[in-house]
């Protein structure tokens, strides 16, 4: 395979404080060359009501400042690892907004729904959003994460496909040892008219394995799909898919032909150089193989073309961190970051770098940030190989806010997430130990079993802490039966025990009137019994 002659240098980047703000799964949005960060792990606090940041990197230093929505918006929740795109009127149109789709809650539930988010104003002091939900009909996709979404322009008019991504397991489907665990969603692509809030989706024989953390790349009317992995077969796809969406003026028209010269990797980062070119970099080969080779994508005429470029000298830091992670810069600059050692001081530091993969004529420029490209990652909190939906995004350590701001970020202010995964504490006598954890059923395989609890808003508790046998866990498990933890017990007997009814009071009966007697003279009486015994 031919290389690209291109030199790429890679700069290292001073790390700062509050890491606890920027968590894998969060996306970069880029409005008039001024990124934005959105996608934080926890519930927004009153530091940052929106979630969403100003992302400045200047002079080796990364600082951020709360943006602001207008009245008219809506809520968006913080979500990991969304589909987005930006949408313009045509092809050549300066405006734009962001097209926000799926995602995590920091609840680790997956959202459903589409939010169009534009700029509304912006001063030195202040930056202002409008963020809207956009209901659909149709055939609706459903919630999923990992996936991607791109808009093509075909005669005049524009689409948005959406393919790919995961989900959990349906709900009368789980059993103990696969609870609120995800699966691929169905290899269907999704045509979305915005303008009228319609969904159709298409079931192409090419497309046979469910992809997720792929990278597709749209240019008009044809959209390219790379890579991805796929959790049924546990492969990550050599193919590359070439889909075609034609809008006549009756039903669109959508067709797929996979073409030769695809590469297996999964979480790969893609960034622009010029019109028609883009550098892939990084990404994994399989759970616990970084990919260390970059390739450079020229399209062109409907064609496309993938040759491997003359990668960066890589540091022996990058070469031999386990994960490695980043995102798409613009302007052919990506930010790449690795764990820190542990022997830091700062046990959540990481190191960062800029990579720039700009020809040498445009290495002067300045750095203009833009849309992340879809990646993603999840918390390496343990020696376990990496689940490729959980290996590679953006994360970062954030500066402070600068002393002049009215608000600051609070680390307190931040939900404790400990009570939204396996390894919390469910309850006092809770025995369940990351480090020391062994299946205790014989149906649990890499996580111990959980239950949720019916009472008020609902929560998870071990089943082993609760002391439920195997027999029931696995009826709790397979049915959508209500189920109250020890805490929570006397709760389910008051659900269960009828109340007292308390009588109603009888009003009081009146009583009876005397009949009136008429009094009858000696002589009527006798005539009357004459007359009776005659």
């Amino acid at each position: 395979m031919a290389q690209s002659t291109d030199r790429m240098s890679l700069q290292m980047v001073s790390t700062v404080s509050n890491s606890s703000l920027l968590q894998p799964g969060f996306s970069l949005l880029n409005f008039d060359g001024h990124v934005f960060f959105f996608g934080q792990k926890g519930w927004p606090k009153r530091s940052c009501p929106t979630g969403v940041f100003l992302l400045d990197i200047k002079q080796n230093e990364l600082k951020m400042k709360p943006a602001f929505f207008s009245k008219e918006s809506c809520y968006l929740p913080p979500l990991r690892y969304p589909a987005l795109c930006t949408l313009r009127s045509d092809a050549k149109a300066d405006e734009y907004q962001y097209i926000i789709h799926g995602g995590k809650t920091p609840n680790n539930e997956l959202s459903d729904k589409v939010y169009f988010m534009s700029l509304v104003s912006k001063t030195s002091k202040k930056i202002t959003f409008q963020c809207i939900e956009k209901d659909l009909g149709g055939d609706v996709p459903e919630a999923r994460y990992g996936h991607t979404i791109n808009v093509v322009h075909s005669r005049g008019k524009s689409m948005s496909v959406l393919f790919g991504g995961r989900t959990y397991t349906p709900l009368a489907q789980r059993t103990t040892e696969k609870w609120n665990s995800v699966v691929d969603c169905e290899p269907s692509v999704f045509l979305i008219d915005f303008e009228f809030g319609c969904c159709t989706s298409y079931i192409l024989p090419e497309l046979q394995d469910g992809l997720s953390f792929h990278v597709s790349i749209a240019r008009d009317d044809t959209i390219y799909i790379l890579g991805g992995h796929s959790l049924q077969n546990n492969t990550r796809s050599p193919n590359l898919y070439k889909l075609k969406i034609d809008l006549p003026l009756g039903s669109p028209a959508v067709t797929c032909t996979i073409l030769p010269g695809g590469i297996s990797v999964s979480s790969a980062i893609v960034t622009q150089i010029s019109d028609a070119e883009f550098v892939l970099v990084g990404g994994y080969h399989s759970d616990n193989q970084k990919r260390l080779v970059c390739n450079t994508i020229v399209m062109e005429d409907s064609k496309i073309e993938i040759v491997e470029s003359v990668s960066p000298e890589w540091t022996p830091d990058i070469k031999h961190c386990r994960m490695w992670f980043g995102c798409d810069m613009g302007k052919g600059s990506v930010l790449l970051g690795i764990p820190g050692a542990n022997k830091q001081i700062i046990p959540d530091a990481n190191y960062f770098y800029i990579l720039r993969c700009k020809r040498e004529e445009d290495k002067e420029e300045e750095l203009i940030t833009q849309i992340c490209s879809q990646t993603s990652s999840e918390d390496a909190g343990d020696t376990a190989p990496l689940e490729d939906s959980e290996e590679f995004c953006f994360s970062a350590e954030a500066n402070s806010f600068d002393a002049d701001d009215a608000d600051t970020y609070n680390e307190d202010d931040e939900e404790d997430e400990s009570e939204t995964g396996y390894w919390i504490t469910c309850c006092t006598s809770c025995s369940i130990d990351i480090n020391t954890w062994v299946p205790f059923y014989s149906t649990e395989l890499n996580k111990p079993a959980m239950i949720l609890c019916s009472s008020g808003s609902g929560h998870w508790v071990h089943a082993q802490c609760m002391d439920l046998s195997e027999t029931t866990l696995l009826r709790l498990s397979e049915a959508n039966v209500k189920y109250f933890c020890n805490k929570h017990v006397d709760l389910n007997k008051g659900l269960q025990t009828p109340q007292k009814v308390v009588g109603l009071k009888k009003p009081p009966m009146k009583p009876l009137r005397k009949k009136k007697t008429m009094k009858l003279s000696t002589s009527t009486k006798k005539s009357f019994l004459r007359r009776l015994f005659e």
